[in-house]
């Protein structure tokens, strides 16, 4: 066979794909297993979000091609929660777009924006598909530290200005994956600023919106007076309405970016199957009260996590809202990656190395609080004992 394109046999693959592996080797040998590694969350959906796809796959109209973009129910749906949520108004027809989970939209962003040799500024720690998207594109990235002492927040001011100037594109998420971190609207005004100084388009990634804790509300940023000339946001019912496997999300903002990043999918998916869409319109405009009890699960977990990190001595801050703890690992222990490989060949308990999330990661771990509450404990207690052990 000849040679594959240089890109795709230069990426690395992707972290859990590989892990996967290594854990069903280990229960095949019997080892039971307790995953706080990966973000695909365990609750199920609303009961009427299922209802309302089993009520549209009925129908034998619904199952030919979808509208490409998305239907035009599910976009109504989509200005609907914005205009409830943010208090923003989206243009149904010109500012938004379905997309099969968030995931492939950040990706395909990249390649309809990039040339070879363009410049996308990446934060680091990062969710791995921004990288990804950028290498596959043949494109160049500046990495933009997150660090504690910043609240894990983007320093617009520690960017070069030579490479602000060359660079297209710019990535933020928050609340953050992996760091648990937010942001509020005068981080994105500044943002909003910078990307009009520069001329860059801001990808503000924006899929834990609404999984918050102690009473926060994370903010859009579409808020922000102009946002939509520079930004485009994505975000994604996976999460909030746990319906990860549904691969049902939506991109919002920038007309243009909106119309060209429609035109690059229509070249490669045929949209969304239409029970689906239709699910996803029941979910977005019908009552949203179940999400505040589901929160309160999260909540719950996520306390006993901080708690048991905190007695095994990480430096690990009370994320406000997302799915994931981002710990320092005590002093004794000096690589992420071993130490997540011993603590699963060791205990069965599976994390994920901050390294995976890029350089700003080696002396961390991430913990995802997505599987039953008596499994975290169990989860937790072991780590507890494993350490005492050391």
């Amino acid at each position: 066979m000849k040679q594959p394109s240089k890109t795709v046999a230069n990426l690395k693959p992707y972290f859990f794909a590989g892990l996967k592996s290594v854990i069903s080797d280990l229960q095949e040998k019997g080892v039971d297993v307790i995953r706080l590694d990966m973000g695909s969350p365990d609750l199920p959906p609303a009961s009427f979000i299922i209802d309302k796809l089993i009520e549209s796959a009925k129908n034998p109209k619904k199952h030919g091609y979808s509208p490409a973009g998305g239907s035009p129910g599910f976009l109504n749906a989509v200005s609907t929660y914005y205009k409830r949520r943010f208090d923003v108004d989206i243009d149904p027809k010109t500012e938004a777009l379905a997309l099969i989970g968030s995931k492939e939209g950040l990706f395909n962003l990249n390649h309809t924006f990039l040339d070879p040799g363009d410049w996308v500024l990446l934060p680091d720690p990062y969710y791995p598909v921004y990288l990804a998207g950028a290498q596959l594109a043949d494109a160049n990235y500046h990495f933009m530290p997150l660090v504690k002492e910043n609240g894990f927040l983007v320093d617009f001011d520690a960017i070069p200005e030579d490479i602000a100037t060359k660079a297209k594109l710019m990535w933020l998420n928050y609340p953050n994956n992996p760091t648990g971190a937010v942001a509020d609207l005068a981080f994105f005004e500044r943002a909003v600023a910078f990307a009009r100084k520069f001329d860059i388009l801001i990808a503000h990634d924006a899929p834990y919106s609404d999984l918050s804790f102690d009473g926060f509300e994370a903010p859009s940023i579409m808020e922000v007076e102009g946002a939509k000339d520079v930004a485009v946001e994505f975000n994604s019912l996976s999460k909030t309405y746990n319906m990860a496997g549904w691969r049902i999300g939506m991109a919002v903002g920038n007309k243009e970016a909106i119309r060209l990043l429609a035109n690059y999918k229509s070249q490669i998916d045929s949209s969304i199957f239409m029970p689906i869409l239709d699910a996803g319109q029941a979910a977005l405009t019908a009552d949203q009260s179940w999400l505040v009890e589901r929160n309160k699960i999260y909540e719950k977990r996520r306390d006993v996590v901080y708690n048991g990190l905190k007695d095994c001595g990480f430096e690990v801050d009370l994320p406000k809202a997302a799915l994931y703890l981002w710990a320092k690992l005590p002093p004794k222990f000096g690589d992420p990656v071993k130490f997540c490989a011993d603590l699963l060949n060791d205990t069965g308990v599976s994390m994920t190395p901050g390294v995976v999330y890029g350089p700003s990661g080696k002396d961390y771990i991430r913990i995802s609080i997505v599987i039953p509450t008596d499994r975290i404990e169990e989860a937790i207690g072991r780590l507890q004992a494993w350490i005492a052990a050391q």
